[in-house]
């Protein structure tokens, strides 16, 4: 008889107050999202308080959970709003704050009740930290990406039952040690360490010789050139049964700053790949269309990162730092009308009249369709919606929810 495998968490980012909604309904259990100035993506979009309350509460009601990202390593100036903001997160009722720095640690335990995660950006790779990790107050450590699949197994065979392990298994991958960098804070004054990054290391390089300051010297991998440090996406989707039987107790997807259509489609397909693991290990096999769902969203090659072995070359993308991109999402659905098949719709891209497209939802498989009858809302029939944001009326021949997508394949 198989050993019962408890499931573990899905846990999803948030970048905003919709994200966070839409990563429920696509099927995470928890969301981690960034507040004030101390989360390490700046170009986040923040949660004011009033939105972290109404974001816990919903989470809440859905028996689920909210973290909140505080791993910035704090200047001394900063000490006295970090209290604050930490105050503030206990009171709005977070579940967890994620923390890299002890001194941060230390406030947590000072000032508020709230559990304690380590954030990857703490660098651990061994049992021996997660051990001091716990004795410190910790509930959970997110290891460092450069953990292999046996580095998980391994410590989790040495630490406490109660600690609990969180690994990334999806989404954008660092060149330097677990995102400890000084790159573009050196190039662009832009400190990754800060939350600011250039990623100066997608940028395509030339030498220049210093006496020939206009004379640039290609670095070519072949006739494309080379981009030396711009590293594949990862993406774990295929090798389910291994993660589940490393350990972790908390599978993450990356990518506060993507868009609602990420988050949706990656979700949804994690969600589905490990419930049907959980159901029957013994006869589990990806089905093809989850795999084919990670390849309709916009990402770099994908890579199975640290989990096997050290990537070498065949973890970077030499040739372009450009995304790959198939579909296009033209519309979201805002409601739809049963009695009437319409669909209410915010335009994203341009479709017309005539055209194929399909559609990503929380509550079915979707399915294709040929636009029939496009309108403004006044009634007024379109041949093609083709202005950014507009609100239109869109003819659905299947009942579809809120917050569906509706995308087309580019040609």
């Amino acid at each position: 008889m198989t050993e019962m495998i408890k499931k573990p968490e899905l846990l999803a980012p948030a970048g905003s107050l919709e994200k966070l909604k839409i990563a429920f309904q696509y099927g995470a259990d928890a969301v981690y999202f960034g507040g004030g100035a101390f989360s390490l993506r700046a170009t986040a979009q923040k949660f004011t308080y009033e939105e972290m309350k109404e974001g816990v509460e919903y989470a809440h009601s859905l028996g689920k959970k909210i973290y909140c990202t505080v791993n910035i390593m704090p200047k001394n100036s900063e000490i006295d709003a970090l209290i604050e903001h930490l105050k503030k997160l206990d009171e709005v009722g977070v579940d967890a704050v994620l923390v890299s720095d002890l001194g941060v640690l230390a406030l947590v335990k000072k000032y508020t009740n709230l559990a304690i995660h380590i954030s990857t950006q703490a660098n651990t790779t061994n049992y021996a930290a997660c051990n001091m990790w716990e004795e410190l107050g910790a509930e959970r450590v997110v290891l460092a990406r450069e953990s292999t699949l046996q580095d998980i197994k391994d410590i989790r065979k040495n630490i406490s039952p109660e600690l609990e392990l969180e690994i990334f298994v999806h989404g954008a991958m660092c060149i330097s040690y677990s995102g400890r960098c000084l790159l573009s804070s050196y190039m662009t004054g832009r400190d990754s360490n800060r939350g600011a990054c250039a990623q100066s290391c997608r940028w395509k390089y030339s030498l220049v010789e210093e006496k020939r300051p206009n004379e640039y010297f290609p670095i070519e991998e072949d006739q494309h050139g080379t981009y030396i440090m711009n590293s594949k996406d990862l993406c774990m989707i295929e090798h389910i049964p291994e993660l589940m039987q490393a350990g972790a107790q908390s599978l993450k997807i990356e990518g506060r700053n993507k868009s609602e259509y990420y988050l949706a489609l990656v979700v949804k397909a994690y969600r589905q790949a490990i419930d049907l693991y959980c159901e029957d290990p013994e006869n589990y096999k990806l089905p093809k269309v989850l795999l084919d769902e990670m390849y309709k969203v916009s990402h770099r090659e994908y890579h199975t990162g640290f989990f096997f072995n050290e990537p070498k070359h065949e973890g970077i993308i030499y040739k372009t730092n450009n995304h790959v991109r198939e579909y296009d999402v033209v519309a979201i659905v805002h409601e739809y009308d049963e009695e009437t098949q319409i669909a209410t719709c915010k335009q994203r891209n341009k479709f017309s009249m005539g055209e194929k497209v399909e559609i990503l939802s929380s509550n079915s498989d979707g399915g294709e369709f040929v636009v029939e009858e496009i309108y403004d809302l006044e009634g007024n029939k379109l041949e093609s919606c083709p202005h950014p944001g507009m609100m239109c009326k869109v003819k659905i021949p299947y009942k579809v929810e809120k917050n569906s997508f509706i995308r087309k394949e580019l040609v």
